[in-house]
């Protein structure tokens, strides 16, 4: 999974040093590159640190949301300070927020020099062009990255740019460059699971962020309230593009079961199949490969699907019942102490769709912060055979109310006898 690049002290290679071409961007760029940090009000002293830079010769700064979450949600707690390549430093006053695409633009008591601009015509990219990335890695000091721009990546729900480049820890929210200085991206992200895979947000969301700022008269009083209106957009799109046509249906023993595979979703198989057990288990599991960072501590906007079906191999039917029922028993659904949370409210019954009687178990937890979200599981396990059990699992976090019910009830509409072969077979 990716890892945001905003917060310092992740261990990480150190940078290979920079070409001519990167010195000499950097030396025209130094003066509009910042340091953001977030501070705890109280003694001030540093909680996380990213990148950001001046745009032309305004006092905007862009970032990424990620950088500026903790003041832009607790600003009783938090609060902003910019720190230049000179030393120099000053508050900051958070002005919009994108918390889909990452960004957030800050206003600060500095100009630019006009180094970074974000034109309307915005720079062409092609497979395999040199970017330089500026940041300040592992809170050491003002560095620039080489890599080169590989592709859009499209299996997160917004459009990514792919930087094979090192993007190290306190990074984000940093520009990303082409060789003339034109900005391609934000640094946002890397792959701990591999070597030099990064991720640009495209600077055409930072563009539109922009636009937003130039409109409004003032800057928003409750970012909290801003951040749940985006993720209930959010929200609306993802399972409106779930539900646009029928999920695929797979064979699973003799059901069929509900998967989606798509751009954003990839699903995985896997089986237990073991010569000294009395059982077997399949499993088949969809998710979205990305999830919206709200803060450290709440990531959300994701849809999971997961199938397990279990059959005897050597169990008598009170025995496999037992196994079956403890596998239904083990899933969890989240605690009454959760502070991003209430307490999941549960619902319990045998129903028969189509042709399948099935036990359900529906749970809801609504956000604590963000009104009108919440996260919907639904957990059901077919009844209709005594050495056989297919037990499935949707979860669909931060969805509204009546999305949730939504995608459940398809989700149980789907599950379904397999159709009968020719001959009466199943």
């Amino acid at each position: 999974m990716p890892a945001a690049a905003g917060e310092a002290g992740a261990d990480a290679a150190p940078l290979p040093p920079p070409s001519s071409a990167a010195q000499h961007l950097y030396a025209a760029a130094r003066n509009d590159i910042l340091q953001v940090r977030s501070l705890l009000k109280s003694g001030r002293t540093q909680s996380s640190v990213g990148s950001g830079f001046l745009i032309g010769t305004s006092n905007l700064v862009l970032t990424n949301y990620h950088v500026v979450s903790q003041f832009a949600l607790d600003p009783d707690t938090y609060v902003g300070e910019w720190v230049d390549t000179g030393g120099q430093r000053g508050n900051v006053e958070l002005l919009a927020v994108d918390v889909l695409h990452d960004l957030a633009v800050l206003r600060v008591n500095r100009s630019g020099t006009g180094f970074f601009k974000m034109p309307e015509q915005l720079a062409r990219l092609s497979q395999g062009q040199y970017l330089y990335s500026m940041g300040n890695p592992l809170d050491l000091g003002f560095a620039i990255s080489e890599g080169a721009y590989n592709g859009v990546i499209t299996r997160s729900f917004y459009d990514q740019l792919m930087f094979t480049g090192p993007i190290n820890s306190g990074m984000s929210g940093g520009p990303s460059v082409t060789a003339d200085g034109a900005v391609a991206g934000v640094n946002v992200s890397k792959r701990l699971d591999g070597e030099l895979v990064s991720f640009l947000v495209p600077a055409r969301y930072a563009q539109d962020l922009l636009k937003k700022v130039a409109e409004q008269q003032k800057a928003p009083a409750d970012f909290t309230a801003v951040v749940a209106g985006q993720l209930l957009a959010h929200q609306r799109a993802m399972v409106d593009q779930l539900l646009a046509s029928p999920l695929s249906l797979k064979p699973m023993g003799p059901y069929q079961v509900p998967v989606r595979e798509s751009e954003q979703m990839r699903c995985w198989g896997r089986s237990n199949v073991k010569a000294d057990k009395p059982f077997t288990v399949d499993d088949a599991s969809c998710a979205m490969e990305s999830a919206i960072f709200v803060s450290g501590s709440l990531q959300t906007g994701q849809i999971a699907i997961r199938h397990q079906f279990l059959r005897s191999t050597g169990l008598d039917k009170a025995r496999f019942a037992a196994l079956a029922s403890a596998s239904f028993k083990n899933e969890h659904f989240g605690s009454n102490k959760d502070a991003r949370l209430t307490g999941p409210t549960c619902t319990e019954d045998f129903v028969k769709n189509r042709d399948l009687p099935l036990r359900a178990v529906l749970c809801v937890r609504a956000y604590r912060k963000f009104s009108g979200l919440y996260d919907f599981a639904l957990l059901t396990a077919s009844t209709d055979q005594g050495l056989m059990s297919l037990q499935s699992r949707l979860d669909a976090r931060g969805v509204s109310y009546d999305n949730g019910l939504r995608l459940s009830k398809v989700f149980l509409d789907s599950l379904s006898l397999a159709p009968k072969k020719k001959g009466g077979a199943q």
